[in-house]
């Protein structure tokens, strides 16, 4: 299929850009708000005199809930749109955000109730972001530039930790830990009133032309997908007889299996790193703090040129396959190189594997690109829910994993090797399960329609 050549004469507008700088915006708040407890955790943990335990459940709260309420996300996304959801999405957990500032006129049994609450919350409104840039994506970008286009707001987690983690920092020194959350819930308030005047789907949307919209949609964009006229009961699908039939998809679950490994690798910089380089590789608590900085960024550079490589492969001309699994091969390859820091004695050498390995991770984190090429059209949201669900579950798994591996062996060697071959386990998904790369057609939970 081609555009038509009177569009073609016609100068493209590039409206898809702007859609995904909102998209790269409201991802990069999306993580500084999961991050705004641990900024202001010490300061909560003094003043409300909180113990050990309590922070746990307390910090466990979001992983939680988030997983919980990832199908019902899904749904949501199918049911409603990408726009109404999405905006409902950041209006409530901003809102949840910000009442977190309010616990602090509380003390006791009273206060980490309602924080535990507020922090679930958070988690459970959140759940749709990551599907719902899946879906945006699938409507608004060809395939050979949705590699790059789903780099960028994957990105947007390390990005938010280098920008935002500075400003939090001096919210919290400067006026105390309640406004650290005002800030960023009140940021997250303008961006939903924001997000309502830039994002619409290509063909509603008021300053996109026709040219743009035929070269998108003849690269395989899903242009129509919240169109009003998709609200048809023909192309509405039954909800449990399409998750199973998406489970029942070896490719799909292949994808869902590599999302949780490199996830684990994910959550192991979020929760244990800093630990082990304090504990195991003897820091201060300020060298550790820059060192842990370094992954992060590696981590966003290797994120934006996987994507970035991914469409120049495709437009070269290789299958959607091979253009897709070359840099998440590769990446993961790179990513097993942390395993070599057990082997090592100098600072420096430790520093250099996991950068390696964090930008390894950035470079093969393609899991959405892979969504959202191969999603079924009637639910997309639905699969990509599924897809973060299984990503996610490494969130609650990973860091008791490692948390019983210390208990056990006294040392972080064995969680390092528990990482690294979840990289492996990602790589050999990819290669040997999930096989050809292409959309799914629904054939089980789609209504029947009269001959």
């Amino acid at each position: 299929m081609s555009y038509t050549a009177e569009a073609a004469q016609v100068r493209r507008s590039n409206v898809r850009w702007s859609i995904l700088v909102m998209l790269f915006v409201v991802t990069t708040v999306n993580f500084a708000d999961r991050a705004t407890i641990s900024i202001a955790g010490p300061d909560i943990r003094k003043a409300l005199d909180l113990s050990a335990v309590q922070m746990g459940y307390i910090f466990s709260a979001f992983a939680w809930s988030y997983v919980l309420a990832q199908l019902p996300g899904g749904w949501l996304l199918d049911r409603f749109g990408s726009k109404t959801t999405y905006c409902a999405a950041l209006t409530l957990w901003s809102l949840f955000t910000m009442f977190q500032g309010a616990v602090g006129f509380l003390t006791g049994g009273a206060a980490v109730a309602l924080l535990f609450v507020l922090r679930f919350a958070v988690g459970a409104a959140e759940a749709p972001s990551f599907p719902g840039n899946g879906r945006i994506t699938s409507a608004w970008f060809p395939a050979n530039e949705r590699g790059l286009a789903s780099a960028i707001f994957n990105s947007a987690q390390y990005f938010a930790t280098a920008f935002f983690a500075p400003i939090m920092g001096w919210i919290v020194h400067t006026f105390g830990w309640q406004f650290v959350f005002y800030f960023m819930g009140g940021l997250g308030l303008l961006l939903a009133l924001t997000w309502s005047k830039v994002i619409y789907g290509p063909k509603a949307h008021p300053r996109v032309n026709q040219a743009e919209i035929d070269y998108i949609q003849a690269g395989g964009a899903l242009v129509d997908l919240d169109a009003k006229t998709k609200v048809d009961p023909a192309t509405q699908v039954d909800t449990i007889a399409c998750l199973k039939e998406l489970l029942s998809t070896r490719m799909l679950v292949g994808v869902y299996v590599f999302q949780f490994c490199i996830n684990v690798m994910t959550y192991f910089f979020l929760t244990w790193f800093p630990v082990y380089l304090v504990t195991e590789r003897h820091m201060t608590i300020l060298k550790a703090g820059f060192v842990a900085s370094l992954p992060a960024i590696c981590g966003f550079v290797g994120g934006v040129l996987g994507g970035w490589i991914s469409d120049r492969l495709l437009k070269a001309g290789w299958s959607l396959s091979a253009a897709r699994k070359t840099p998440i091969v590769a990446g993961m390859l790179m990513a097993m190189s942390m395993i070599a820091c057990n082997y090592v004695e100098s600072d420096m050498l430790v520093v250099v594997f996991m950068s390696l390995a964090f930008f390894g991770k950035g470079v093969g984190a393609l899991g959405w690109a892979v969504v959202s090429d191969t999603s079924p059209k009637e639910a997309g949201g639905l699969s990509g829910a599924l897809f973060n669900t299984f990503g996610n579950l490494a969130g609650i798994i990973t860091p008791i994993v490692i948390g019983y591996i210390l208990q056990a062996t006294g040392t972080f060697a064995g969680a390092l090797v528990f990482v690294g071959a979840s990289a492996a386990v990602a790589l050999l998904s990819m290669l040997f399960v999930v096989g050809s790369i292409e959309r799914v057609k629904l054939t089980r939970s789609l209504p029947r329609t009269p001959a």
